[in-house]
């Protein structure tokens, strides 16, 4: 366990071996954070994407990817800081890996967050889903309300035709009543004439208001039925619309829902995360320079001067090299032999290019 942790923090298990007990027990302690805060980052990881996927292995790979990921990224964040002589230098070095940090504490911490106040959250979208409902039915019934009350309004006109014929019949019957009583019309007593043709008047007024009804009563019933239909499709508009706002419960609504609760408790879980995500620099940068740091810092030292001392010799080979060649070949041109074969080589050449000259001019002409 003890080697696992110094893993963690990317730390030398070859010097921490011969290093003394607090160095061993502070590396661990540095790469037991790391390795705890991937593990909280694979929680949190996890949970988010359950809410987005709704299955819990696609979640499980996801989040031990984005563990895994967050281990790798503090591990190096912590195996970079390196102590230094200068405060002020291990602070410049920090600050970058702090910011980083900062950063993965917010992306750890949101989830969880969600996950601790689910049921305030549950309660914030059961509000915006009741109000997303009442809107979503007023929407719809704004396609289908004008269609509704025409109807409704050709249906009142429809018995109100009936009514009006109905008066009519009924002014019919009392002009021949009272005609055959004598109190109107010719103003004799009995049914005569003028009672006959009012009364037969009167008789085809109410056939054709019985007429009337049931051709209005049947249109009536007609527009009842486009009404009623009409509403079918309104309630069948809404019931497959309703399952879309059901589900609106998804990582961006529930992190807006957050967002309208108070803002403290939040705060406090970031800071808590903030402060397990930055412990391992933190302590980096507190805890003074020990056994392991100057061991460390012994071997990378030893390493840069043989390399400064290689890239030196180098060098020097090079110049040394450059200066032996330039004395060889000028030993070389000194030499009365090459100078007789270099000039033996031009004549040939400038003999081979007259004869090729002579040759071409000799072509053309």
């Amino acid at each position: 366990m003890k080697r696992f942790f110094w893993m963690c923090a990317g730390a030398d298990e070859d010097i921490l071996s011969q290093s003394s007990k607090s160095e061993q027990i502070k590396q661990a302690g540095i790469g037991g954070t790391v390795f705890f805060t991937a593990v909280m980052a694979f929680i949190a990881a996890g949970y988010a994407l359950y809410t987005v996927f709704d299955n819990v292995y696609t979640a499980i790979f996801f989040g031990l990817i984005w563990g895994l990921l967050i281990f790798n990224l503090d591990r190096f964040i912590v195996s970079t800081i390196k102590k230094r002589d200068n405060r002020w230098a291990e602070l410049g070095q920090a600050i970058p890996r702090i910011i980083l940090a900062i950063i993965i504490a917010v992306v750890i911490s949101k989830p969880l967050e969600l996950k601790i106040f689910e049921k305030e959250i549950d309660r914030v979208l059961l509000e915006e889903k009741n109000q997303f409902t009442l809107q979503n039915q007023e929407q719809i019934a704004l396609q289908y309300t004008p269609a509704v009350e025409a109807l409704k309004i050709e249906i009142e006109e429809l018995k109100n035709e009936v009514t009006s014929k109905e008066k009519d019949v009924n002014d019919l019957y009392n002009t021949y009543i009272t005609e055959a009583e004598g109190t109107a019309g010719t103003m004799k007593l009995g049914k005569g004439p003028v009672y006959k043709e009012k009364r037969e008047k009167h008789d085809a007024a109410l056939q054709e208001l019985q007429q009337l009804k049931e051709s209005n009563n049947q249109k009536i019933i007609d527009k009842e039925g486009q009404i009623a239909l009409l509403g079918n499709e309104y309630a069948q508009k809404v019931s497959n619309t309703q399952p879309i706002i059901d589900g609106f419960d998804g990582l961006m609504a529930r992190i807006n829902a957050l967002n309208k609760l108070p803002w403290l408790p939040s705060f406090f879980i970031f800071l808590l995360f903030l402060a397990i995500e930055t412990a391992p620099i933190i302590s980096k940068l507190l805890a003074p320079k020990g056994e392991y740091d100057l061991k460390l810092e012994n071997i990378e030292g030893s390493v840069k001067t043989w390399v400064a001392q290689q890239k030196d010799q180098r060098v020097k080979l090079l110049a040394t090299d450059a200066v032996i060649n330039d004395q060889v070949y000028q030993d070389i041109a000194e030499e009365e032999e090459l100078y007789a074969y270099k000039r033996k080589v031009a004549r040939e050449i400038m003999q081979l290019q007259a004869d090729a000259f002579y040759e071409k001019q000799k072509r053309i002409l």
